[in-house]
């Protein structure tokens, strides 16, 4: 499956069927709501940010991973966070969740994508989303999610041990230099998936613009620049969970995906609907995920 869900596609006659590269999540050329469908996801990503606080504050990631014999990140010493950096932000409403800082900037990752993910559904899809499809990507990113929580108590991969501590900028907190550079990572691929979209919902509705394939914007700098926001964002989460090796794995997965499969169901799809139109945005955007690179 794909690793989120796949981006709207411009409006107009219904998608041809895909051969060769695996069945599409999304009812391409379908635009029609699906309330079921839609309920569902919002209803399943919801309960995301709050299985990530249950596994990162409650208990249950040192329950499940003592069990399996592995060591965890005490979280409470003598009713004090455990952590060599300060977790008080100054904001009540985080505080009182009381968390040490690497577990609150994972649990706000959860929520932030959950956040946006929503955001892409109900504001920036056209595109008929069924129950099914909003089980199979609420599901994929819950077990990606989990894992990154995991991976961030277990003392044999936690980001939050690593050193050199680094300062965040105009605060007194201090967080290792993969939980910094994970965020970072985070928010700029959150940004690079949102815009773009955002742009072609846009584009797309303007009338002037029926049957033409987005170009504006960031659409100019690659095919499936979305994809690539997607990618830093994931990479992002999984450096400021478990380090440099958990951001590798996680990036080579999604790379792999969307080479070899996303972006093949995209290109037979465009394919199929514009034809030369295609085949022109493809010469005059030759990179399908990062600019100058691939």
């Amino acid at each position: 499956m794909s690793s989120q869900p796949p981006p709207p596609a411009t409006t107009g006659d219904a998608a041809p069927k895909h051969t060769g590269v695996g069945k599409d999540l999304i009812q391409r050329g379908v635009y029609k709501p699906n309330p079921l469908g839609t309920a569902t996801f919002i209803g399943l990503r919801s309960l995301d940010p709050l299985l990530q606080y249950q596994i990162l504050a409650r208990g249950w990631g040192t329950s499940l991973l003592t069990k399996l014999g592995l060591t965890v990140i005490p979280l409470y010493a003598s009713g004090t966070p455990v952590s060599t950096m300060m977790h008080e932000t100054g904001i009540r409403l985080l505080d009182s969740l009381n968390l040490p800082l690497p577990r609150l900037i994972l649990l706000a990752m959860a929520t932030g994508s959950t956040i946006k993910q929503i955001f892409w559904l109900t504001c920036t899809s056209k595109e008929e989303f069924p129950p099914s499809a909003a089980a199979s990507v609420s599901a994929y990113n819950t077990v990606v999610n989990s894992l990154a929580s995991f991976l961030l108590i277990s003392t044999a991969t936690s980001a939050a041990l690593s050193t050199p501590l680094v300062t965040i900028p105009g605060t007194s907190l201090r967080v290792s230099l993969p939980t910094a550079v994970g965020a970072v990572m985070y928010v700029i691929g959150m940004a690079l998936e949102t815009v773009p979209e955002i742009q072609r919902r846009r584009f797309k509705d303007a009338p002037e613009n029926k049957g033409k394939i987005c170009d504006a914007g960031l659409w100019g700098w690659a095919r499936h620049v979305n994809y690539a926001g997607y990618t830093i964002w994931r990479t992002g989460y999984g450096i400021a969970a478990g380090g440099w090796t958990a951001g590798a794995v996680v990036a080579a997965w999604h790379l792999w995906t969307f080479a070899f499969r996303s972006i093949g169901l995209m290109d037979e799809y465009m394919s199929g609907r514009y034809g030369e139109k295609w085949v022109q945005y493809k010469r005059d955007v030759p990179w399908m995920l990062f600019p100058g690179i691939y």
